[in-house]
């Protein structure tokens, strides 16, 4: 009997990936504000075309998770200014 452990790679992977990127939308907001959201577009639009060029399914498939955490991560930069304004975040001070 074979083992296929690529479903499950690619399910921790895919955990590490979104763990990873509310990190980077919390201080991406405490240091540049939401002025910045392109970067994360641009990464995602990035991680489309890697996952589009890719042929092989592991790959494909994380780069996929990226590019959709990358373009999930501008409505969450938006609604972290949001959080800090209510105060459950500090705010820089200038």
């Amino acid at each position: 009997m074979d083992m296929n452990f690529e479903g499950l790679i690619i399910g921790v992977c895919t955990f590490l990936i979104i763990g990873l990127f509310h990190p980077i939308v919390i201080k991406t907001e405490y240091h540049f504000g939401t002025k910045v959201w392109w970067v994360f577009l641009l990464t995602g639009l990035a991680g489309v075309a890697g996952s589009l060029l890719i042929e092989s399914t592991l790959l494909s498939t994380l780069l996929g998770v990226f590019a959709f955490s990358s373009f999930w991560s501008i409505m969450e930069l938006f609604e972290q200014r949001e959080r800090v304004r209510k105060g459950w975040f500090p705010k820089k001070e200038k």
